[in-house]
């Protein structure tokens, strides 16, 4: 591999991946799970069963948490260190895509790939985000990568390190990391009339491999947890995610077509016409791009077809699609530069002018910055609406979801429904302490209801807008029109009863 174009990704990855990602707060209403659940894992010095909220937490896997303890052990618990390993582990992304690329065909190929997987938008944005989805991309395409140079080279012993990072991949994200590669390869072997291939793929010393490493977490969570951790986990987080979608909006057969695009964004337009002009000639396909097609496809159209769809799951099909269309952009390397350099002063710059605002509209940081002075042993927080799992992570503290006896009835956690993730603390109206002051936080759309089923007596102190944060007294000071509020913060100081 090349020195120099070494050090130009490992540049364009500080720029790109590290800069700046100090200035964004945890989001909700994933990210904070992660960054709350290691939190709380650290605290409880327990590095192998994920938990949150004080309970046994069973939606991912342990390799995710473990970097997330791993940083902040390094770093202490912040945004710096939350982010600090989807950001690793995109740099490592880049390296193995310029790998890759320069063995299938040149090294100019492979470093064109690679910076244009790091320039796409959905790359740039899931190297900041604090979720599983990075380390699933490298563990993933490791595994796709060494089991395709081994089978193309006639050398076995590369699939070894293939069952490796599928055992890996399974600690990221589950039995996917297996089962899709998998398939994959099934796909690729079928298409080369070769499936008797899958003898010397499926040696028994690789498969020991993958099990040891697969048994590492997997087997002392079910003898500790049981069935609790295998229904919860296999039951609900794997298959009713692939069943029964979480988000029935975006169950529409176009979804991933469109996310495919935007993600790809500045270079997507590319994509079309490629795609036109090599429709044609399907069967003229050299082994190459047969390999990259299928691994790309079967990514979006497996994907497709589950029940629940994220933004973030088609991921793995965007190194595959970036060295197909390297291929073609290295004839037109002025325009390849002119864009790649575009975003590299763009994307810094939307981190500190736009992204850091987007994500503080999106996180409870500054709620939480009203909270804390306003917490001591005596108080009892309460949030009614939206729960957010940032304003735990950033506060500290334990705050119950504020609900009526028949909202939590349809709340409840219940086993193999959607329900089952609620496993925050809740109380009901009719259940706040008397002899505790108690913080309120309230979506704004709600304060109507709050105050017709409570007949406390509430003092606002403060209200949360649209990513700002202004105090009551400086807002009405300023003669300032209220706009967007997200959320208003009340608090009943009396501790008698007399207001009951």
């Amino acid at each position: 591999m090349n020195m120099l174009n070494c050090s130009c990704l490992l540049v364009i990855s500080l720029v790109l991946f590290f800069f700046g990602s100090w200035l964004l707060p945890i989001t909700d209403p994933t990210e904070s799970v992660y960054a709350l659940t290691a939190k709380e894992m650290l605290e409880a010095d327990d590095w192998l069963s994920p938990r949150i909220y004080g309970n046994f937490w069973y939606d991912k896997p342990i390799m995710f948490y473990s970097e997330l303890l791993t940083a902040y052990k390094l770093f202490g618990v912040n945004e710096f260190a939350a982010r600090f390993f989807p950001a690793v582990f995109a740099t490592i992304g880049l390296f193995i895509t310029y790998f890759f690329g320069a063995k299938l065909y040149t090294e100019r190929v492979g470093l064109a790939a690679a910076v244009m997987l790091a320039t796409t938008l959905e790359y740039w944005y899931l190297a900041h985000a604090v979720i599983t989805d990075m380390t699933l991309l490298v563990m993933f395409s490791v595994t796709l990568m060494s089991f395709y140079l081994g089978y193309r080279a006639g050398r076995p012993q590369w699939y070894l390190i293939s069952f490796a990072a599928s055992g890996v991949a399974v600690l990221t994200k589950g039995p996917i990391g297996f089962f899709l590669p998998g398939l994959i390869i099934l796909i690729f072997l079928a298409w080369q009339s070769d499936l008797q291939h899958l003898k010397k793929l499926f040696r028994p010393i690789n498969l020991l491999v993958f099990a040891a490493i697969v048994a590492l977490w997997y087997l002392p969570m079910t003898l500790i947890h049981g069935a609790p951790f295998v229904e919860n986990f296999l039951g609900v987080h794997n298959f009713l995610r692939a069943t029964v979608s979480e988000y029935p909006k975006a169950d529409v057969w176009y979804y991933y077509l469109l996310i495919s695009l935007v993600g790809f964004f500045p270079w997507s337009f590319v994509i079309i016409g490629i795609a036109i002009k090599n429709l044609r000639r399907l069967p003229k396909f050299d082994v190459h791009e047969k390999f990259l097609i299928v691994w790309a496809l079967t990514v979006v159209i497996f994907f497709q077809l589950c029940a629940t769809k994220y933004v973030t799951y088609t991921l793995p099909a965007m190194i595959p699609a970036a060295i197909f269309i390297a291929r073609y952009l290295v004839n037109r390397w002025r325009l390849f530069v002119g864009v790649a350099g575009a975003m590299l002063i763009f994307c810094p710059l939307f981190t500190c002018l736009v992204a850091s605002s987007v994500t503080e509209d999106n996180s409870a940081r500054r709620a939480a910055q009203i909270i804390a002075p306003l917490i001591d042993d005596s108080t009892c927080v309460v949030s009614h609406g939206k729960y957010s799992p940032s304003l735990v992570f950033y506060t500290g503290a334990k705050i119950y979801r504020l609900e009526t006896q028949e909202q939590f009835e349809k709340l409840r956690p219940q086993n193999m429904t959607w329900t089952s993730k609620n496993v925050m603390p809740f109380i009901l109206f009719d259940e706040l302490p008397a002899d505790k002051k108690i913080v309120a936080v309230v979506s704004s759309g709600l304060v109507e209801n709050f105050f017709d089923v409570t007949k406390d007596k509430w003092e606002l102190v403060g209200e949360v807008e649209g990513g700002t944060l202004e105090s009551l007294a400086e807002d009405y000071s300023n003669g300032n029109e209220r706009r967007k509020i997200k959320s208003k913060i009340f608090i009943r100081r009396q501790t008698d009863g007399d207001n009951r």
